[in-house]
């Protein structure tokens, strides 16, 4: 993400990297593909998810940057301070999925209250994102969430991303896959002895828990509910 960053600023692209300039260029990029109705809700929606780590990071005391967009790349927002532990990064990392989901959630329920099948494409893309964004491995969110358990369920997500890969093909998996490897090197070597083991990720049993019942519940609800939207605009195309 960083390194796209710094190309689209050396392209003198510098003043569209604000959060108001990047939207728009997403905007406008998706609304050519897919028109502006779906462009405007997933746009929404992203907002929406890194809003909530904006506001996280933020209750945490932390120094964060407004959301930045990239058409087909996504959105993210910029931690200038680093979390102090294992936690607070679980924190931050799950705001995101769960105002996510919320806001995926709003857009399935005004769709069912229209009948606006643009709307229900627009929830479903919304549940599928935050859904795939939990998956156990950084950069994703699901890899700062589970870190609070430790670091070496990262290794659980390679073979997701795989399997993701193969169902739907994309370059982008492909550089996820490049910036996870070095995490994914990391986690195999993670010894609970280590320093780091005894200080930034050392949280109480009960915390962990915690973590992990949210975790699961929301993968799980996002489950069904990507299952379910996916069901009704097939039964709406048939």
């Amino acid at each position: 993400m960083k390194l796209l960053f710094l190309l689209f600023s050396g392209l003198k692209f510098g003043k569209l990297l604000t959060t108001g300039g990047t939207m728009l260029v997403s905007l406008v990029v998706y609304a050519w593909i897919y028109g502006w109705r779906y462009a405007a809700g997933f746009v929404a929606l992203l907002f929406v998810h890194e809003m909530g780590h904006f506001i996280a990071a933020r209750y945490k005391g932390l120094d964060v940057g407004m959301p930045t967009f990239i058409p087909f790349v996504g959105a993210w927002v910029e931690l200038k301070d680093q979390p102090h532990d294992a936690q607070t990064e679980a924190f931050v990392g799950l705001a995101g999925p769960v105002l996510g989901t919320a806001g995926a959630m709003v857009a399935y329920l005004m769709a069912r209250s229209w009948g606006a099948d643009w709307l229900l494409a627009v929830a479903y893309s919304g549940f599928f994102l935050n859904l795939v964004n939990l998956i156990p491995m950084l950069p994703f969110d699901g890899g700062r969430v589970t870190a609070v358990l430790s670091p070496r369920i990262w290794l659980l997500g390679a073979p997701m991303l795989v399997a993701l890969f193969f169902w739907r093909p994309s370059p982008l998996l492909i550089l996820i896959a490049l910036m996870a490897w070095p995490q994914l090197i990391k986690a195999w070597k993670h010894r609970a002895d280590s320093v780091e083991a005894q200080t930034y990720y050392a949280v109480p049993a009960a915390v962990k828990w915690e973590y992990a019942t949210y975790y699961l519940v929301l993968a799980a609800y996002l489950a069904v509910m990507c299952h379910d939207v996916h069901e009704m605009l097939a039964g709406t195309r048939g």
